[in-house]
């Protein structure tokens, strides 16, 4: 058995830039992992099979763990039979990138177990083919990803910046493409600042926003609630939700915050703190 860690990821930034023929939209996003993470267990097999106790998880081939073998078997002209335990530890629907990370360490534990020594190229080939996300997990570094979203370029100037951070996700999930499929209707909620706010040098932005809160607009409360704490350098939402995360000046605002927001918002919300960009 051979255990790997995919870390999940927060947008620091995500701007949409139009529509593309092929239906996804241009996207220019600052990414950044996260030092909360899944695990993943590989077994040599007979078949390729996917467990996970995590209710509400897919474990067939719609999951992208699933549909990440089958892209290294059309590469690797052969069936890759692995049996794969899944740990799930970061929320899905969340907008943290949960099954996309599972799906690139996939293809890194399978090129590493089989011993086909792929090259970086080759498996972002495979990841881009799998989802827009996949390509930045092969080596997450903070990084600006481009076109839509597999074209990663790591920002040398910020490799070594880091914060504390926490996270506060409601009970329900937003799926991707609902969020993009909203931003036609989208309006600004009065009170809620959609503004760029900046953080060491770094302008935060999330172009959805409006999108997903003129659907749920608790969230949107929600962010300036977060604003008006104690330490907050800046509070956001990470993708297209329902997470929302603010970065804070220590860890020990971080789980106030969360206890706070526990206490004053909603009791049965997730909360996680923890650090963007660990080194």
């Amino acid at each position: 058995m051979t255990t790997y860690s995919a870390p999940a990821k927060i947008n620091l930034s995500l701007k949409v830039q139009g529509k593309r023929e092929d239906g996804y939209h241009n996207v220019d996003i600052l990414m950044a992992k996260l030092d909360l993470a899944d695990e993943l267990s590989f077994h040599n097999s007979r078949t390729t099979t996917l467990l996970c106790d995590t209710p509400g998880v897919p474990t067939d081939e719609s999951n992208l763990v699933i549909k990440a073998v089958r892209e290294f078997e059309k590469a690797y002209g052969r069936k890759a039979k692995q049996k794969i335990t899944l740990n799930k530890k970061v929320p899905f629907g969340a907008g943290l990138g949960g099954g996309s990370a599972d799906a690139a360490v996939t293809l890194l534990a399978v090129n590493e177990i089989i011993g086909t020594q792929y090259t970086h190229e080759e498996l972002h080939a495979m990841a881009a083919a799998i989802g827009s996300d996949v390509p930045f997990f092969l080596n997450p570094v903070i990084s600006r990803c481009t076109g839509r979203g597999e074209i990663v370029t790591p920002v040398e100037e910020l490799a070594g910046w880091s914060s504390p951070i926490v996270l506060i996700k409601p009970q329900f999930g937003v799926s991707t493409p609902s969020a993009y499929r909203g931003l036609n209707g989208a309006h600004r909620m009065k009170g809620v600042n959609y503004g760029a706010q900046t953080v060491d040098g770094i302008r935060l932005v999330n172009e959805l926003e409006r999108a997903v809160f003129t659907k749920f607009p608790a969230l949107g409360l929600w962010k300036m609630w977060m604003l008006r704490q104690d330490g907050v350098r800046a509070a956001l939402m990470s993708g297209s939700g329902s997470t929302l995360f603010a970065l804070t000046e220590t860890h020990e605002q971080a789980r106030a915050l969360a206890e706070a927001a526990r206490a004053e918002l909603d009791p049965t919300i997730w909360t996680y703190c923890g650090t963007v960009n660990p080194q």
